[in-house]
């Protein structure tokens, strides 16, 4: 199913070519987990804020461009392809503001929306924790009322840009004697409060950007809880929501095909069938995930509720994004094992880097076997799996 544009739609696509071609930084900005990248990347924010495109997706009223989501896919198209750094504030712009918008009082969203519009306020997102990376609901973080204060002892981990932030949303426990889903509750954390210590994170392709956030008695004020004490999971939930769209992130992927191909003849092997039918393959698929992207889109704009796709879209992009850096490493063959600075290395700047944060996006935002699940028993109406308890 084709998108068709309207005019205003394809002239609006043109303006936001041309303003990109004219601003996006000709060299790449140095990497958004240092200080010195953090920095550089917040420039660039307020670029965008003041050329009007930093929040498409947001009402006018909260300050975003209050852009159909036609328009915020033809602008994610255009950001991908003319080459601009990725988004720094992703968690604030795509979960914490929409969250805040739905469900925040107008005092919070005064308090906290302009900031993240702006980039003056950077957030990071405390769900995982070391015994509840995809299991939400097993949170063990405590927040224990203490008059007009919530004090929260417990320990997130996996936290991106947390040394950079200023802000943190998170899961808390409010009442242990409920379990799972009830007795949770939502809270915004300023990352300066007494009682937070972080612990960098070293990965496996060699980049710091997550942390262990350690929290030792640490109050929040009840202002800053969103929702209702014990509503957390709904807002959570919400929050998630929020966060899987994907619209514009197939233009991603084919640069990432185009880069297969490119790679090929560098390794001299663009004439071997068999590679030419893996890259294929690769090329098809992201095609295809073309097509459900604008299905999705189409059916949104349309007011057609699309719940049931969220996992699909996650499930599809995370396997296929994890299988063109394995074909970018077949294709080099031996090569791929030679470091970035060996002579005979092939592989593009970053590319390794890249491969090991595929393979992440099969865990991170819900796991592939979590999402099988949700689409098995929410989509197609298949028996629940088992749940097997201890006895």
């Amino acid at each position: 199913m084709d998108l068709t544009y309207s005019p205003a739609q394809t002239s609006f696509r043109a303006r936001a070519r041309d303003w990109l071609a004219a601003h996006v930084p000709a060299e790449p900005l140095p990497p958004p987990y240092t200080a010195e990248g953090v920095a550089a990347h917040r420039v660039w924010e307020r670029q965008l804020h003041d050329a009007g495109y930093a929040a498409l997706h947001w009402p006018r009223e909260h300050g975003g461009g209050g852009a159909g989501l036609i328009e915020q896919a033809l602008f994610g198209e255009e950001y991908v392809r003319s080459g601009a750094p990725v988004r720094l504030n992703r968690l604030a712009l795509g979960m914490a503001g929409p969250t805040v918008m739905a469900l925040g009082t107008p005092e919070q969203q005064q308090r906290w929306l302009p900031g993240m519009l702006s980039c003056e306020q950077l957030w990071c997102q405390g769900f995982s924790e070391p015994d509840a990376g995809s299991d939400l609901a097993a949170v063990r973080t405590r927040g224990e009322l203490d008059g007009d204060q919530l004090v929260i002892t417990g320990q997130k981990v996996w936290t991106s840009l947390s040394a950079f932030a200023q802000w943190m949303f998170a899961l808390v426990r409010t009442d242990p004697a409920q379990q799972r889903h009830r007795g949770l509750t939502f809270v915004m954390i300023a990352m300066d409060s007494p009682g937070v210590e972080l612990r960098p994170i070293r990965q496996l392709h060699g980049e710091p950007g997550f942390s262990e956030v350690f929290l030792t008695g640490v109050r929040v004020p009840l202002t800053d809880v969103v929702g209702g004490i014990g509503d957390g999971w709904a807002v959570a939930m919400a929050t998630l929501g929020f966060e899987r769209g994907g619209l514009g992130d197939h233009a991603r992927f084919a640069r990432d095909v185009d880069d297969l191909v490119e790679l090929a003849h560098r390794a001299g092997v663009a004439d071997d069938p068999v590679v030419r039918d893996e890259v294929a393959a690769r090329f098809v698929e992201v095609q295809q995930f073309r097509r459900h992207i604008e299905l999705v889109t189409s059916r949104l704009a349309a007011g057609v509720p699309t719940d049931a796709q969220a996992s699909i879209t996650k499930l599809y992009w995370s396997e296929m994004e994890a299988r063109i850096f394995e074909t970018a490493l077949r294709i080099l063959g031996p090569l791929a094992e030679l470091t970035p600075q060996a002579s005979l290395n092939l592989a593009a700047p970053g590319l390794h880097r890249r491969y090991w944060h595929a393979r992440a996006s099969r865990i991170f935002a819900g796991t592939s076997e979590v999402q099988r699940n949700i689409i098995a028993e929410r989509v197609l109406g298949l028996p629940r799996e088992p749940r097997w308890t201890s006895t």
